[in-house]
């Protein structure tokens, strides 16, 4: 996987393209806590998105459902295809 990765979210009429690196993402769930989740993302969205589109994508982060989904959105387009399947163990006792 290269180190950044340009994803472009349209919203509404608008598009947006954010500039993801590994610590970009490292830094967001590093940040998230029980009580603290929609200001990591809104972070993440601000910090990574192309500077000439900051301001146009601020005046659309005021809804915090809309700040989780955009974060959502962008988070699931950086996160690789793999297929990961869970082995359940046997039950059995060893003797």
């Amino acid at each position: 996987m290269t180190d950044t990765r340009d994803i472009t979210l349209e919203v509404g009429d608008k598009e947006f393209t954010f500039a993801l690196t590994p610590q970009d993402v490292t830094k967001y769930f590093n940040a998230v806590t029980q009580t603290n989740k929609v200001s990591p993302a809104n972070n993440l969205l601000v910090t990574t998105v192309k500077q000439e589109e900051r301001a146009s994508l601020k005046a659309q982060l005021g809804n915090p459902v809309l700040v989780m989904q955009l974060a959502g959105a962008l988070l699931e387009e950086y996160g690789p295809d793999v297929e990961i399947t869970v082995k359940k163990h046997s039950t059995t006792l060893s003797a």
